[in-house]
């Protein structure tokens, strides 16, 4: 797979994931009195474990974490998979703290110190803390603080989380917190991290464009308040970017050792199951049970519509089209995802997807064609064990002593607290998605009876060792029950199973007594703190920024129509625009049975899979474009809900679809398979190649945005891996698509 090819077309985004082989050192640690006081030890302790796993200088550094106080339930509160930052009472009980354990064991409360948080009655000192993460230098952090908890009767819920830095980390020095300026107390701002530029990297519930009738954004499941995407602030000025948009939120990113911005996104690119209900309930006459509408746009003076028509992807529960009987479509998967640190580049780790990872059945696309398959092709493919849908890969980690090797929890979306086994999975830059596979750390039980208990949180440590949030529930607790014992231990490694297991306790318990009132009710808590998210103190490198470039075959577009490359990319910026390139619609990766794969431009290309070469063969004209807008909204609750619209704009920078001109946002796909397009920046987009009557063909299963500026190239519909179904590598060709577009951009702008 080449470099530049980031984004692609897949039945379902392909997402494979490799292990090394090389275990950790076993050896424990023991637990340790807790104290407030900074105490005289070194902080960094040198020494070399014994036995090591690798040749490799081993450092031990102190930790940090945070705890907090159990909430009753997972339904959307601190610990769950989605809507987790939430900020009532019930979701998010104040009371945890941020704390640091130095390497011999002792333990220092860092809010206490700095004079925030209490015990015994929550009021307006009241607060709660999640995902701190180091400064590059080691010296400092940055973490998340919810500040103040609701007096008696107090019925609407004011506190948002929010981001600040503490200092003062060494010994004999007093911990001091303050809050990062410049960011907008109006929203939640989590998961912070120190970008190599200087700046801020956060999730946030911030509307796409700030604009407070779009809050809270909907996700695509339960119409639940989600994240909206990974933004960039410079604490100096101001200035805001959004990265990434996610219209069902991003969780947990980190930034790796090769620079790039890892995370955990919910891909749920799916219609609206709501309003599917409301359907039904239309049909057999009785009332809705969800009042959903659409509205026109996403201004604020939009009218609502008599209906709530969509319009991609396909129905959750089918339909019909030209070519038959279209199968319902369903997605629901958390998986590893990448971008740049300046937002361009965005696309699944290693672009890998289900075909590696979560491989076995997909459901086809159109049900009468029997060429296309309902399983994957396990012989494309190292990954022997196949993570669970319904959930995915949460809480990731880089392991220090191995670049690009990553922890995490393999666990269902629900139910669980997103505890589960611990996984691990490689992923440096250039290894071929074929190649990549996973390893259990853990016990893995499919029956989710997990005798060792449930984990989360894993931690990989520099001086080798192996920690993470452990609790000694087997089954994963239902709705309605908690997590008890949640807490930092070692894990041992057993020779004889050849996985980890749990060891001592990090700590002696971290106890609290503790009051709070939810609205007329005082509730009272008396126990040990969870304890969660804990991350090293570790000192890492700061990378050069990747520098923009093409390859040739789309250089050499640009040199024979004379247009500047620098100058180009000056004007996309200007216009808040990205440049999307595919060189070959008719061309798809092997491993793909799922869509249409045997596929012909009329009067050019076509391809034919080696396999099934007298398979139907499905004419591709047009390449639709869609973005998502905030138009779905219920009668029951604020807030809307993304659906994919055609772009209103489209017209205005890219030429007319002459071949279909009632096919809006769409351009004509080149009788070499190409196509190219100038497509709105900083706002989720999918899209659909379409047969020249504009019926879907191959869909897009991802949201994916683009940074202003960016040219993106993508070789194949649904990128190659290693070969596509006629077993050539990726397409290589100057895409002629490309060079129709920059003569229509030289003649407007002239």
């Amino acid at each position: 797979m080449l470099k530049n090819f980031t984004f692609h077309f897949s039945f379902v985004f392909l997402l494979t994931i490799c292990l090394s082989s090389c275990q950790r050192n076993e050896q424990q640690g023991s637990a340790a009195a807790t104290t407030a006081e900074p105490l005289n030890a070194k902080d960094i302790d040198t020494s070399t474990p014994s036995p090591a796993p690798k040749a490799i200088e081993k450092i031990s550094y102190p930790i940090l974490f945070v705890t907090q106080v159990p909430t009753a339930d997972d339904r959307n509160t601190r610990l769950s998979a989605f809507a987790n930052h939430r900020t009532t009472v019930q979701d998010v009980p104040r009371g945890g703290d941020l704390m640091l354990r130095y390497t011999d064991g002792h333990v220092r409360n860092l809010t206490r110190e700095a004079g925030l948080g209490n015990s015994g009655l929550q009021a307006s000192k009241a607060i709660a803390v999640r995902e701190p993460s180091a400064h590059p230098s080691g010296e400092k952090a940055i973490f998340s603080l919810l500040l103040g908890s609701p007096s008696k009767n107090q019925n609407d819920n004011p506190y948002r989380w929010q981001l600040y830095e503490v200092e003062g980390l060494g010994r004999h020095q007093a911990a001091k917190i303050t809050k990062v300026t410049h960011q907008d107390a109006r929203f939640n701002n989590l998961s912070p991290l120190y970008a190599d530029d200087g700046n801020i990297i956060f999730t946030s519930d911030r509307p796409r464009n700030g604009e407070l009738h779009l809050y809270p954004q909907l996700d695509e499941y339960e119409a639940t308040p989600s994240i909206t995407g990974i933004w960039k602030l410079n604490p100096t000025n101001g200035a805001l970017q959004l990265l990434s948009h996610t219209p069902s939120g991003a969780f947990n990113p980190l930034i790796d050792s090769f620079g790039r911005v890892i995370f955990t996104r919910w891909d749920h690119l799916q219609q609206d199951q709501l309003a599917d209900r409301d359907r039904d309930a239309e049909h057999n006459g009785v009332a809705l049970p969800f009042r959903s509408f659409n509205f026109s746009d996403e201004t604020v003076n939009a009218h609502k519509l008599p209906h709530r028509q969509e319009i991609f992807p396909e129905s959750r529960v089918g339909s019909t089209n030209s070519y038959g009987k279209v199968n319902a479509f369903r997605s629901n998967f958390f998986t590893i995802w990448q971008i740049d640190q300046d937002g361009a580049n965005e696309e699944t780790v290693n672009h890998v997807g289900l075909h590696e990872l979560s491989f076995g059945y997909l459901t086809p696309s159109f049900a009468s064609d029997k060429n296309l398959s309902n399983r994957t092709l396990e012989q494309f493919h190292a990954n022997r064990l196949s993570l669970r849908r319904e959930g995915g890969i949460f809480h990731l980690r880089e392991d220090p002593l191995e670049p690009g090797v990553f922890f995490g929890i393999n666990a269902r979306e629900s139910a669980s607290f997103t505890s589960d086994s611990i996984v691990k999975l490689t992923a440096r830059p250039g290894l071929n998605p074929e190649q990549m596979q996973v390893t259990a750390v853990t016990q893995i039980d499919k029956s989710d009876n997990l005798k060792d208990g449930r984990y989360r949180n894993p931690l990989p440590l520099s001086d080798g060792r192996l920690i993470a949030s452990h609790t000694s529930l087997a089954l994963p607790p239902e709705h309605e029950a908690s997590l008890p014992d949640l807490r930092l231990r070692w894990l041992t490694w057993n020779d004889e199973r050849q996985l980890y297991s749990t060891g001592d306790y990090l700590t002696a318990g971290l106890h609290k007594k503790l009051s709070w009132w939810d609205q007329g009710k005082l509730v009272q808590y008396s126990g040990d703190l969870w304890e969660l998210e804990a991350v090293e103190l570790r000192p890492r490198s700061i990378l050069p920024a990747k520098l923009a470039s093409l390859e040739s075959p789309e250089r050499a577009i640009l040199q024979a129509e004379q247009v500047d490359e620098t100058q180009l990319r000056h004007w996309l910026q200007t216009q808040n625009l990205a440049l999307i390139i595919t060189r070959n619609q008719t061309s798809r990766d092997r491993a793909d049975l799922q869509q249409a794969y045997n596929l012909q431009v009329p009067g050019g290309v076509k391809q034919t899979a080696i396999n099934a070469p007298d398979a139907k063969v499905y004419s591709i004209q047009h390449f639709q474009i869609l973005q998502a807008e905030q138009i779905r909204a219920y009668a029951d609750r604020p807030g809307r809900r993304h659906l994919a619209q055609t772009i209103k704009n489209f017209g205005q920078f890219n030429p007319d679809n002459t071949l279909n001109p009632s096919l809006a946002s769409s351009v004509v796909i080149a009788k070499d398979g190409s196509t190219a397009a100038f497509v709105p920046a900083a706002r989720a987009l999918t899209w659909q190649t379409t047969d020249p009557q504009g019926t879907p063909i191959v869909r897009e299963r991802n949201w994916v945005s683009f940074k202003a500026g960016e040219i993106r190239v993508c070789a194949s519909c649904h990128g190659v891996n290693q070969r596509d179904q006629a077993n050539f590598p990726a397409p290589m060709n100057q895409p002629e698509a490309l060079r129709s577009l920059l003569q229509h951009w030289k003649k407007v702008n002239k």
